[in-house]
């Protein structure tokens, strides 16, 4: 089976530099630059922003 190219799996990473990371999906036609989303670090105990590294 052929993969989904229009939406493929992108790491975030976590901006307080603690080392978590989320795995999810984007859509390349929707958001052509890299993904900024506001998620919760356990490490940090606060929610902080995530963007996607490649």
């Amino acid at each position: 089976m052929a993969r989904n190219t229009a939406r493929p799996v992108v790491t975030l990473k976590s901006t307080a530099g603690t080392g978590i990371t989320y795995v999810t999906r984007k859509n390349r036609r929707n958001d052509p630059d890299r993904l900024v989303l506001r998620k919760y670090d356990p490490v940090a105990g606060a929610h902080v922003l995530f963007r996607e590294e490649r």
